[in-house]
């Protein structure tokens, strides 16, 4: 079905992939042609525009042999992504993209098509944005993860583990005693980590505009666990209008009261996994040789434990 054309990858994704991959990464990108050929045959597909990429996947726009439009997805299979098709067999198509075909061996997965040109940050009103993304989180994490998805609980317990050596390399007292708090937190609830089934990285420019539904979610990273883990990513979108506003700390409350009134959470311990969220984030940074958390996370973090500290609970 491909004919002779050429599958190109585009040069930024070859670089930056396997720069930061290393050699197995390199031998991927050499092999990524061959391999998204063998598909497009194996699967009846056609070619239908240019290549486009992410991070860590190549993605082509393809036709399936009955004329649906359709894209494939070439991903290394990584811890991160190896539970991303079973899940989106789990939600099957309710507020997230429909999977039509997957490759367990390799990770190559054939995806429903959706407008990459209109992610929800193109919808300039942020309100009416976080409405839309609670709304499909919402609906993500009604269901219960199945038996053998990674769980939030290892993950908590590693960050716990983590955190005392990692907390050193931070140059600020202050930024210490902060990923301290994010630690006590997680340990307060460690106890309870949920079993619902999470996206993990639910912002703005993973929502795209699809046809059956106004908006679907892409590229989660299935993990089971309590949603409230799930808010950072919603609330660090479009920093830069957050800090427009004048008003921060009434900013990132506003997204926060939205995202836990639309999700029904439990205020507090939503705090407690969004502490855990930033502690996640910060010790990822370290073990990336940052000596400095990142602003943001720091603002949204120190406004929660604000609110906690003066009582201003709705529990």
């Amino acid at each position: 079905m491909n004919g002779s054309r050429p599958i190109d990858v585009p040069d930024a994704f070859a670089a930056s992939y396997g720069e930061n991959g290393g050699a197995s990464a390199r031998a991927w990108i050499a092999a990524l042609p061959g391999l998204a050929a063998d598909f497009l045959d194996r699967w009846s597909l056609r070619l239908d525009g240019a290549a486009a990429h992410g991070m860590a996947s190549l993605v082509l726009p393809v036709t399936r042999a009955d004329g649906t439009p359709a894209v494939l997805k070439l991903q290394q299979v990584t811890e991160d992504n190896i539970n991303a098709a079973p899940g989106l067999r789990v939600w099957n198509g309710d507020g997230v993209v429909h999977l039509l075909d997957h490759d367990p061996g390799t990770g190559t997965m054939l995806l429903e098509r959706l407008d990459e040109a209109r992610p929800l940050s193109a919808v300039a009103e942020d309100t009416a944005a976080v409405q839309i993304l609670a709304e499909l989180l919402a609906r993500l994490v009604a269901v219960p993860a199945p038996a053998g998805f990674r769980q939030l609980a290892d993950i908590a317990a590693a960050m716990l583990d983590e955190a005392p050596r990692a907390v050193p390399m931070l140059h600020d007292p202050a930024e210490r005693q902060l990923v301290r708090t994010c630690a006590s937190a997680v340990s307060e609830l460690i106890g309870e980590p949920g079993d619902r089934l999470l996206h993990w990285d639910l912002h703005y420019d993973n929502i795209l505009a699809g046809q059956r539904e106004p908006w679907l979610a892409i590229d989660p990273e299935p993990l089971a666990g309590d949603p409230g883990f799930e808010l950072l990513p919603a609330m660090h979108n479009r920093w830069a209008e957050v800090v427009a506003t004048d008003d921060v700390t009434g900013a990132v409350l506003r997204r926060f009261d939205q995202l836990t009134e639309v999700l029904d959470l439990d205020r507090q311990r939503a705090t407690g996994w969004t502490l855990g969220r930033v502690l996640q984030n910060a010790l990822w940074d370290i073990e990336d040789g940052k000596t400095a958390l990142d602003p943001a996370q720091v603002t949204i973090a120190t406004v929660l434990l604000n609110r906690q500290g003066q009582g201003h609970h709705r529990y």
